[in-house]
């Protein structure tokens, strides 16, 4: 699962990383170390740009960077609080579900990410591990969004997102059965592209090279808070609890 993550990239950054257009309109979320559900996060999009009269121009694509809210509010839903809810979709059965079938269609967008956390039994708590690339580079979540609007049409447009998960490979399933669906660059363009409704060859765990790039760091257990958001949330600490990992091979 993806419960909380870690995006400390701004816009203009990212829109170089991701080949795309900065569309935040200055309305995007700093640094976050611990981002949590229902707080805006940015992601990206492939649509295609519209008139003034909303007719879309088949024949463009633009990439751009967004903000939307963590948790999912299907177009149908009658209360937005469904969200907190709908952080996560399985990628195995999302394209059946009722609330994530239209966006697995039509829908889909790449969350950056720095890393994510995740939480391993040990004695009698949790030891908080944050997952990251070991060379440092960015991470892109596979995730898919929605657009929610008032019946009264009092307010703007909702638009939120949810996390596509899928099974563990290697030793990340020694601390949990479910991570993010981590997407590689030569992946991006089929995944965000309007006009494929059939992402169905993506929604796959990530291969055993791509885990191997990756680093799982034990970490305080102040992450367990949402109110510490800070670079010291991402930083080896020793176990707070005997792990069962060992974590010589896995730093």
């Amino acid at each position: 699962m993806c419960g909380r993550y870690a995006s400390t990239r701004d816009p203009a950054t990212l829109a170089v990383e991701f080949d795309a257009v900065d569309a935040t309109d200055d309305a995007a979320p700093g640094a976050h170390y611990n981002v949590a559900p229902t707080t805006p996060v940015l992601s990206v999009v492939t649509r295609h740009p519209r008139d003034p009269q909303g007719t879309p121009d088949p024949d463009r694509a633009v990439r751009s960077i967004r903000v939307m809210r963590w948790g999912l509010v299907p177009h149908w839903a009658k209360d937005p609080k469904v969200g907190s809810r709908l952080i996560n979709a399985r990628a195995e059965t999302a394209a059946g579900k009722p609330a994530f079938r239209d966006a697995v269609a039509r829908r889909r967008c790449l969350l950056p990410a720095d890393g994510w956390y995740e939480w391993q039994r040990a004695g009698d708590g949790k030891q908080p591990f944050f997952i990251t690339r070991a060379d440092g580079a960015g991470l892109a979540l596979a995730g898919l969004w929605s657009t929610w609007r008032r019946p009264d049409g009092a307010a703007p447009p909702l638009v939120t997102c949810a996390v596509l998960t899928t099974d563990a490979v290697g030793p990340l399933a020694e601390i949990h059965d479910r991570m993010p669906l981590i997407l590689p660059a030569g992946a991006w363009q089929a995944w965000l592209d309007p006009d494929s409704d059939d992402p169905s060859r993506l929604l796959t765990p990530p291969s055993a090279e791509l885990v191997s790039g990756l680093v799982l760091r034990p970490v305080s257990t102040a992450v367990n808070d949402v109110r510490h958001d800070g670079p010291e949330l991402v930083q080896l600490a020793a176990p707070e609890q005997p792990a069962l990992l060992d974590l010589d091979r896995l730093r």
